[in-house]
């Protein structure tokens, strides 16, 4: 037995004398018993609770009875809990075509297999086969994005709530430590899984739905009519805000499935808790032979600052899980992880991150947020910001300067996501220096993610002329500092919004700055997402407008290669992509050397 990890076998609970567990956690993703890991994350917090917790990860469903099935702990006394990992069990087996992935980061040796489609419907049927009347739980950010009906892309249809699919007891959403707290107390004392914040349950009895719920529309007509589903959506993100949220309601057939207010943001103080429980910071011993877990290398020596996003992206399904409120932990949480971190053999002196969701957000983005929510009815941070919003990086400056100040940290680096808006909004520019001069190594990745401000628009992102304005800012405070550093820029395909004309806007623009991106992402359709009703409905919610959509993978890959024109592998298709737009004058522009002109009308 290995006393750094939490139970994983029989031999495990002998060891501690322990005659079963409280809890049984079922995850899709490999055991890493690290903070950026759900399943060892809300298991060490029952854990510090006094709770006996256990994990299965990547059960074999096969064969549920075995040494690596769901048995190998026994029952729990009080509940299974059951996550599909830290992504949707759709998007880590298939890419944005629906092709199979060549490998999984989440599980041994990064290898593909270990986890099924639909993992919590599989995991939960096959629970109950072999345990009977103990509570299923169900959480994580399949079951969060997908607690109401919801468009299903691999199958290209409107399915039910997956608490429904799956006939789960509970579904927790959003991040889960207060509510999983509070269902263990609740359980413990044999009250009903009712009224707690973050959760959904469902109910066969009109009578027991709440009568100040705000009713969805139905599971029957969001299937029926594009419109009714735009609706659906609409007032869902409309209460996602744990201060102005009411209590939801969807009807599908004689089922109800009702969603509980969200739950309010930790403190600072809780989340410092959260962060610093005893987690032995890598894998289980059972994953060495394999070569271990890939997913932990990005985040083994990183630290995470803060959660949730006021950035308004259509594409993110961020204010549906972690919502808009900026949750953030201390300074001096931070320091100690970090000396932490400096303290093991194997670290080189560098902290490869200090961030979250968007890096440089760690203040509300105004006032009113500290104590009434974000705003349901318009965006902080989208295509045009809000006038109440306040720029400002002087904490998360502070924060900077005091890490990288540390005995044995040789260098601070920021590389997840930077809000270039944001940055720009800021009219004290301290921070962009200092992120030029101390934190980056070299290359900035950042995403203007478009070059057409109509796309942009549909993405709830800034216009393409706050990117050059970023662009330009970038350049002139490296030269200044002497410093040869370069913005790699992240661009989408195929978003809804987009057409083939769009996507030759981009081509052009980037012809013009000489840069063309290795990579470029398809749009992928994820449940949650504002863009994937735009996809799904050809419609623009928020307006009711018919909204250009890629539909079929050809179509999808002819707007990629034109973001991508210098690949030999994609001539045949830029070629094409001209022929339907009528372009081929742009022939040598895109596949040979003709510069760029501007077309005479």
């Amino acid at each position: 037995m290995n006393t750094a990890f939490l139970p994983v076998n029989r031999a495990d609970l002998q060891a501690r004398n322990w005659p079963e567990c409280d809890f049984i956690i079922v995850s899709g993703d490999a055991y890493v018993d690290h903070p950026a890991f759900a399943a060892a994350l809300l298991g060490r917090l029952l854990e510090a609770q006094g709770w006996k917790v256990g994990i299965i990860a990547q059960p074999d469903c096969n064969d549920s009875r075995n040494q690596y099935g769901l048995a190998r702990l026994g029952q729990p006394r009080l509940a299974w809990l059951v996550s599909a990992g830290a992504m949707d069990s759709m998007v880590a087996r298939y890419t944005a075509n629906n092709k199979p992935r060549s490998g999984d980061s989440y599980s041994p040796g990064g290898k593909i297999g270990f986890r099924p489609d639909r993992a919590i419907i599989t995991y939960v049927s096959k629970i109950r086969e072999i345990s009977k009347g103990v509570p299923i739980i169900i959480g994580g950010i399949e079951a969060s994005l997908r607690r109401m009906a919801h468009y299903d892309y691999w199958s290209n249809t409107v399915r039910r709530s997956v608490l429904l699919d799956s006939k789960a007891d509970l579904l927790v959403y959003g991040m889960g430590e207060t509510p999983i707290l509070e269902i263990a107390d609740k359980l413990s004392r044999g009250e009903p899984l009712r009224g707690i914040r973050g959760t959904c349950w469902r109910t066969g009895r009109e009578d027991e739905v709440p009568r100040d719920g705000v009713k969805l529309p139905s599971f029957e007509e969001i299937k029926a009519s594009k419109e009714a589903f735009c609706e659906h959506y609409l007032i869902q993100e409309r209460n996602t805000d744990p201060f102005s949220g009411s209590v939801l309601v969807e009807q599908s057939e004689a089922r109800f499935v009702v969603q509980e207010k969200p739950c309010f943001p930790l403190e600072t103080a809780e989340f410092d808790r959260v962060m610093e429980l005893p987690y032995a910071r890598t894998w289980h011993p059972d994953y060495d032979a394999a070569g271990g877990i890939p997913a932990l290398e990005e985040v083994q020596f990183s630290l995470t600052s803060c959660r949730g996003c006021f950035g308004a992206c259509a594409f993110c399904a961020i204010t549906f899980h972690q919502g808009r409120l900026i949750q953030t932990r201390s300074h001096e949480s931070l320091e100690r992880e970090a000396v932490l971190l400096s303290k093991r053999s194997d670290f080189k002196g560098y902290i490869h991150d200090v961030g979250g969701p968007s890096a440089n957000f760690r203040v509300p983005a105004c006032e009113k947020q500290k104590t009434a929510g974000a705003c349901p009815d318009r965006q902080c941070l989208g295509t045009e910001p809000c006038p109440a919003l306040k720029a400002d990086h002087s904490d998360y400056v502070r924060l900077l300067r005091r890490l990288r100040a540390l005995p044995n940290i040789k260098k601070v680096f920021v590389r997840s996501g930077i809000r270039f808006d944001y940055v720009m909004k800021d009219p004290d520019k301290t921070f962009l220096r200092e992120l030029c001069e101390h934190h980056v190594s070299g290359q900035l990745k950042v995403a203007p993610e478009h070059t057409s401000d109509a796309v942009l628009s549909c993405m709830r992102k800034s216009s393409h002329g706050v990117w050059k304005e970023f662009e330009k800012a970038f350049q002139e405070i490296n030269a200044d500092l002497g410093k040869k550093q370069y913005l790699i820029p992240y661009y989408i395909a195929s978003h809804p919004g987009a057409d083939l004309a769009d996507a030759l806007h981009t081509a052009l623009a980037l012809k013009k700055t000489g840069f063309v991106p290795d990579q470029v992402q398809d749009f992928y359709p994820t449940p949650g997402t504002l863009a994937t009703c735009m996809y799904w409905t050809g419609l623009d919610p928020e307006t009711g407008k018919e909204v250009p959509v890629a539909r079929g993978a050809h179509e999808r890959a002819l707007q990629r290669a034109l973001l991508q024109f210098n690949k030999p592998e994609n001539r045949k298709l830029v070629i094409e992509a001209l022929q339907k737009l009528n372009r081929e004058d742009l022939l040598p522009v895109l596949l040979g050397k003709a510069p760029v002109r501007t077309r005479k009308k």
